[in-house]
């Protein structure tokens, strides 16, 4: 059956982040588009078993941060280290440390002409040198634990949305990523469909996955984030838990920005 890994609701707090093991660390990065001033002087650490969940107005520099972790997007300076080392330049080593950091998009991003298991298999092979029999035998368990093993041998535009982008999940996963990141996961799904994600999201982060999470649904905010990051204009305005943030913001510009989008 095609059923999410767990309800959203799903009683148990979260697995709480290892403080003193930082996994993630951007220390005084900057980044411009011409003369836009994207991400403007951002320090930022994530650390080990840490949800860290990034809001903000579009245009704020939100995705921009989210993709300089993997170097998707490179900086002009300061530095961003994973596990204690430096993200690197090109070639093998950077295509390694891609290997170690799960990226899901907006867009699902499949390979429309391979199946679900061909996707959640290839990478496994081709990045991590899996033999392929291993390789499938893990793309069947996480294609189970996100609810779309049923799906398998499916090409990607036989599913829903929500069904690709569970697939999206499963294949980052099978990396075995040291972190994922979420940019913005549910905004090219239907509304009926954003649940589905988030189920496995939620249960990701009960897991103990470190995951940074892009995202304008403030619900998923508010029930799986330890620490929510609000950002404008290219930086970090204020970080809090999400009890503190949405009840007492300390900032005007997160009030003003709160007070817009949780009365519609």
């Amino acid at each position: 059956m095609d059923q999410p890994l767990a309800p959203t609701d799903a009683p148990g707090p979260l697995t709480s982040p290892r403080p003193h093991e930082p996994l993630v660390v951007l220390d005084r990065v900057n980044k411009h588009f011409g003369s836009l001033h994207v991400l403007q002087d951002i320090d930022l650490t994530v650390n080990r078993g840490e949800v860290l969940v990034v809001i903000g107005p579009s245009g704020s520099g939100k995705s921009t941060l989210c993709r300089t972790i993997n170097r998707l997007e490179t900086i002009d300076s300061g530095t961003i280290t994973i596990d204690g080392a430096p993200i690197p330049a090109e070639g093998r080593a950077l295509a390694h440390l891609r290997a170690d950091v799960g990226m899901v998009f907006q867009s699902f991003n499949l390979f429309a002409h391979k199946t679900v298991l061909q996707n959640v298999t290839l990478g496994q092979v081709k990045a991590k040198g899996v033999a392929p029999r291993e390789a499938e035998a893990v793309a069947r368990e996480i294609l189970e634990r996100v609810g779309v093993a049923d799906q398998a041998d499916k090409l990607p535009a036989q599913l829903s949305g929500g069904q690709q982008q569970r697939v999206a999940i499963a294949r980052a996963l099978a990396m075995r990523p040291k972190v994922m990141l979420f940019d913005e996961p549910t905004s090219a799904l239907d509304p009926e469909m954003i649940n589905e994600v988030l189920d496995v999201m939620v249960a990701l982060a009960k897991d103990g996955m470190t995951m940074v999470v892009v995202t304008h649904e403030m619900g998923f905010a508010r029930k799986a984030a330890h620490r929510v990051v609000f950002m404008d204009a290219g930086r970090i305005v204020e970080e809090a838990d999400p009890e503190t943030f949405f009840t007492s913001p300390r900032s005007d510009r997160a009030r003003d920005f709160l007070s817009k989008i949780l009365t519609h």
